[in-house]
């Protein structure tokens, strides 16, 4: 499973026709620990994440702000199209996964 970039022009159709869960990552070329996820996500997601997704937040800056990015890496879990909940968790396989299933057995947050 790859990361697909996503930009402000083609983040919300593409996310509303996303079926099952959906990951995404707001990142900037200039940070490492984005970098350092981005070569993980693919298999911390595995078995859990149907769709993954990133969003550069220098050329994306008005999706920063709708989702009230202010630390990156920011990750954000999507269901059948819908906002779900944003996700903290260590990138480790173990954790990722709790996470993940604590996130999707919690009704769904209000979108930012």
């Amino acid at each position: 499973m790859n990361l697909v970039e996503l930009t402000e022009f083609d983040f919300h159709p593409r996310i509303a026709h996303s079926k099952g869960v959906s990951l995404v990552m707001f990142s900037g070329p200039d940070c490492g620990s984005c970098r350092r996820l981005e070569k993980l996500l693919p298999q911390l997601a595995t078995g859990r994440v149907a769709h993954l997704y990133k969003v550069d937040i220098q050329t994306s800056t008005a999706l920063a702000r709708e989702y009230e990015v202010f630390h990156l890496p920011s990750l954000f879990l999507f269901v059948d199209g819908h906002f779900h909940a944003p996700l903290h968790a260590e990138p480790t396989p173990e954790r990722f996964s709790a996470a993940i299933a604590r996130a999707l057995n919690e009704p769904a947050h209000e979108e930012p």
